[in-house]
């Protein structure tokens, strides 16, 4: 029993040792790149939304260069 006890207590310093500085540097950097990836592909979804909207009011434009009334809710 105390020669088990005295592996894991090997094994652990051994795994607590072999964590390096280019390890926790490594492990940082995987975090920044998800982390800024999330945030990109938050924005891009956001532009695209823009985008669609700004399609569908490009609509509006030779309407109001035809004369026609403005759609959308009346002026009081």
């Amino acid at each position: 029993m105390i020669s088990i006890i005295k592996q894991f207590f090997k094994d652990l310093w051994n795994t607590l040792r072999s964590k390096t500085t280019v390890d926790e540097k490594a492990i940082s950097t995987v975090k920044e790149i998800k982390r800024r990836y999330n945030l990109t592909a938050q924005e891009l979804s956001d532009v695209a939304r823009a985008i669609k909207e700004v399609g569908n009011q490009i609509g509006d434009i030779d309407d109001a260069l035809a004369g026609k009334e403005r759609k959308g809710r009346k002026k009081k």
